[in-house]
């Protein structure tokens, strides 16, 4: 395939950072976001802005979306003002957005009634890793659609796998959330009992990051914590969703995963104490306020 036009929605915290990387290719971008001041670097960079999803997926080769929610990703792909209105007979959508497996199914039916192709693509690895480029990216879709927009992909991530027909991207994604969600409270909960112990925090993680408890949340995530950054990578707000569509897809599953379920809660304390914008490490305050004297 020979893709001379790229359009982009959504440019927040990681895909800001995803469509810089393929400018800096040299690839032509359309893009497109709610707010027009979070792609108005991109813009002075070259990017063509577009009032709608609509009009930058009119023309475009590939096309990628990373929004927030699933209700953003049904929006912007199939709303009225959605991609699949223009989108040109042979395009290949590529959903970013961390989002349900079955509405993954859903826009590749409805896309390929229109002759579109279809990729569900999550991401991994946050802020950090968009910026870098090193992003973990699981797909569901064709194999010959995830071969055409593999060096794509390549140009803001490193671990790249096909994981099965449509939805599988999802359901990988959701695998890497509940894993997460579970480490993450392993995390604050050690900072917090080194803190109180009176160890300095990045000592302890110097220490304990290289040895079996070592894990990509406590190295880069633990880092922020002890230095008192509690800054989105990744909002709570999001997180919150994720780990909702796994427990829903556990209930559909009719299994019990009660360790994602707790870690569930406890975001859903974060949310209810304000914290919803805060990275994913803002948990720590959480289990700070529990431990107050009275």
């Amino acid at each position: 395939m020979n893709i001379q036009n790229i359009a982009w929605i959504g440019t927040g915290v990681m895909g800001r950072s995803m469509c810089l990387h393929l400018m800096n290719k040299g690839y032509k971008l359309s893009v497109y976001n709610r707010t027009r001041e979070k792609a108005a670097d991109l813009i002075e960079k070259g990017a063509q802005w577009c009032d709608t999803p609509a009009q930058a997926a009119q023309g475009a080769d590939v096309i990628f979306t990373i929004v927030g929610y699933p209700a953003d990703v049904e929006a912007v792909i199939l709303g009225e003002e959605g991609v699949l209105k223009t989108a040109k007979k042979g395009a290949i959508v590529v959903d970013m957005t961390t989002s349900e497996p079955s509405l993954a199914v859903k826009i590749a039916e409805e896309a390929t009634k229109q002759g579109v192709n279809t990729l569900d693509a999550p991401v991994s690895g946050g802020d950090l890793g968009a910026q870098k480029g090193t992003l973990a990216i699981m797909c569901g879709g064709k194999p010959e659609v995830f071969e055409s927009v593999l060096p794509l992909l390549q140009t803001f991530g490193e671990n790249i796998k096909l994981m099965g027909a449509d939805g599988a991207g999802q359901h990988t994604k959701m695998c890497n959330q509940i894993l997460i969600a579970t480490t993450m409270i392993g995390v604050v909960e050690s900072l917090l009992y080194g803190h109180k112990a009176g160890m300095d925090m990045n000592e302890v993680i110097d220490v304990i990051g290289s040895g079996a408890a070592a894990s990509w949340s406590i190295n880069n995530l633990g880092r922020r914590i002890a230095d008192g950054n509690f800054d989105p990578g990744f909002f709570i707000k999001h997180f919150v969703k994720d780990m909702g569509i796994a427990l829903k897809e556990a209930d559909l599953m009719n299994i019990s995963l009660p360790g994602l379920a707790m870690a569930h809660q406890f975001y859903r304390a974060a949310m209810a104490q304000g914290l919803e914008n805060l990275g994913t490490q803002g948990l720590y305050k959480v289990f700070e306020s529990m431990n107050q004297p009275n």
